[in-house]
């Protein structure tokens, strides 16, 4: 089953391997950064369900990373590490666009829960209408939440996966970018166009087989995308 994908960016490296190790436990799929800049290139590479980040990191400070997310229209949740506690530092997270705020030292079982309450609001343990589906060589198993194709599982973040079966459930429609941002973000988001396109390029790279000339999910220019399959 497809489980959520967290980017934990946290620099202390006992503590970036015991939590990853705990997230691991927990079912999540973990990715590692420990600076600004992998946090950056990672996040520009892949769709994540949660991003637990801290603050002070070696090359700058985690709010410049969450401000840059939110400026892009990126609506992952994003759980603030940090030893400064004080209220005008939780403020300044919130304000900054982080969901929730978590100050060192802390409980790991108290963290696991944060994560939970912050998952359930991307929605990752529903995708929506079931079935099963099969497009060249991609199988979807929509209540098993499993992506395969050529026989392989294939990681799709909790956005992917809906943005994936909202394609198929209306294949042979031209969908425009604010039906999807309505439909698959839903109207308490506040995520930009420019997301859509992202995340169908992200989409691409894993069910295409060329994702530079796509043949399933294909794009009508100035209009939006349209599923074929």
């Amino acid at each position: 089953m497809t489980s959520p994908m967290v980017l934990l960016v946290e620099d202390e490296r006992g503590l970036s391997l015991t939590l990853g190790d705990r997230l691991r436990a927990e079912g999540h799929r973990v990715a590692l950064a420990g600076t600004l800049r992998d946090a950056a290139r990672v996040l520009d590479q892949d769709d994540f369900d949660l991003v637990i980040l801290d603050r002070m990191l070696p090359d700058g400070d985690g709010l410049d990373l969450c401000r840059r997310l939110r400026e892009r229209g990126t609506a992952t949740p994003v759980l603030m590490l940090t030893a400064r506690g004080a209220v005008p530092d939780r403020v300044s997270g919130l304000r900054a666009g982080a969901d929730d705020y978590l100050v060192k030292p802390f409980d790991t079982a108290e963290l696991l829960a944060r994560v939970e309450a912050l998952l359930r609001r991307t929605g990752w343990t529903g995708t929506g209408a079931g079935g099963r589906y099969r497009f060249g060589e991609v199988e979807l198993d929509v209540p098993a939440a499993e992506c395969r194709v050529r026989g392989e599982p294939v990681a799709l973040s909790a956005r992917l996966f809906r943005l994936l079966c909202f394609f198929i459930e209306h294949r042979g429609e031209m969908l425009s970018r604010d039906r999807l941002l309505n439909e698959v973000w839903g109207y308490d988001s506040n995520p930009s166009t420019r997301t859509v396109d992202v995340h169908v390029a992200w989409l691409r790279r894993r069910i295409e087989a060329d994702p530079a000339h796509p043949v399933h999910i294909v794009t009508a220019h100035g209009l939006g995308y349209k599923f074929v399959g």
